[in-house]
């Protein structure tokens, strides 16, 4: 038939992520799990448990792996998906945000090639924008919760302006390219997952 316009395929997320990237994720984290992570981070705090010398957040409290790096596995097919890539987990990290709190313009560190920055929830409602440096623009992705931003961490200058808000909780989750230059940075080149960060695999004594 002549005179008919072909419809217009549209980019897949993967496509979307090579050529610029990053890409937002909505709903990436099924609410269940949402849930499950906040209530994870919020006990650490109560009990704590958690992490009160964060360098780029001085005392916000935070928190590397325990519950989260299985989170992260559970979530690597979709991120694998979403980028395209195999991916190796490397590791986690949670924040508990609070007023006043700013994070700096940064690069991560060559663990966290594959990135993934998902809300579990804020007080008030309104997002605080994640702002990413991409092809010499500023981009402002703003996250409800189970939202994610897919992006390459080594690559992308990003931070965030002043939290007006009250609190928020959000969970880091970091990948490398199976096939990729730090492959051998898989766990985070510890042993396995869900293990302190510097854990070093145990050498068997000499017989």
């Amino acid at each position: 038939m002549t005179g008919v316009p072909s419809p217009v395929q549209r980019p897949s997320i993967a496509e979307v992520f090579a050529r610029q990237g990053f890409v937002l994720v909505n709903r990436l984290a099924p609410p269940p799990m949402v849930a499950l992570a906040r209530q994870y981070l919020e006990t650490r705090l109560e009990e704590g448990t958690i992490i009160l010398d964060d360098i780029q957040v001085p005392s916000t409290p935070c928190v590397y792996g325990g519950l989260l790096d299985g989170l992260m596995e559970e979530l690597r097919p979709r991120i694998e998906f979403c980028s395209g890539l195999k991916l190796f987990p490397t590791y986690s990290y949670g924040r508990l945000y609070k007023n006043g709190d700013v994070l700096p313009p940064h690069r991560d560190r060559v663990a966290c090639e594959i990135s993934v920055s998902i809300n579990l929830g804020q007080s008030p409602e309104d997002p605080w924008a994640l702002y990413l440096r991409a092809a010499e623009s500023d981009v402002a992705i703003l996250l409800r919760p189970g939202d994610a931003l897919l992006y390459r961490g080594i690559e992308l200058t990003h931070w965030r302006e002043p939290f007006g808000g009250e609190k928020l909780a959000q969970i880091f989750l970091h990948y490398v390219n199976q096939a990729g230059p730090h492959a051998e940075e898989k766990f985070d080149r510890r042993p396995a997952l869900a293990m302190p960060f510097g854990t070093r695999p145990v050498r068997p004594k000499n017989p």
